[in-house]
């Protein structure tokens, strides 16, 4: 997390083993400027745990929620169920299927529960932070400059 600052953006993984697909999401949001944590609440064996971080997320300024989940990924739905502020979706690649079943079910979410859903795994971490960076650049100049800046560097061979 961006030092004495409120997160404006949380990350929520279901369980400790998602840790390994956000670990880039820090840099990036660190070069934004973006405060952000990671926090661990499953949909299916927390969810009185989950509602709370989200309830004191809000409470605390957070703008945006990144959910990140596998197989049958109900965490970025779940999620968009209970806040009003924008949820990013991130599918992990774990069982049978390799991700892609986490992929159909945080993008087929119904009418009015939207989830913005990125690319399966480390790739999609990445844009998810990216997302949230241009969103919030909507508001915020000096994000808007740390976008412009990381964009060049991607155009000139960077990370």
């Amino acid at each position: 997390m961006t030092a004495n600052k409120p997160a404006r953006l949380v990350v929520l993984l279901g369980s400790a083993s998602d840790l390994p697909v956000v670990e880039d999401m820090a840099p990036l949001c660190e070069r934004f400027g973006i405060s952000h944590r990671v926090e661990i609440a499953s949909a299916h064996r927390q969810p009185d745990r989950l509602r709370q971080v989200i309830r004191e997320s809000e409470a605390a300024g957070a703008d945006i929620f990144v959910a990140v989940a596998g197989m049958a990924a109900h965490l970025p739905g779940v999620v968009a169920s209970l806040t009003l502020r924008p949820v990013i979706g991130v599918p992990v690649a774990v069982g049978a299927l390799g991700g892609l079943d986490a992929l159909l079910s945080i993008v087929q979410m119904p009418p009015g529960v939207p989830v913005a859903t990125v690319a399966i795994g480390k790739a999609g971490a990445r844009n998810a932070a990216v997302l949230a960076a241009r969103i919030l650049a909507l508001g915020d100049p000096a994000i808007a400059a740390a976008l412009a800046a990381y964009r060049e560097d991607l155009a000139q061979g960077g990370r």
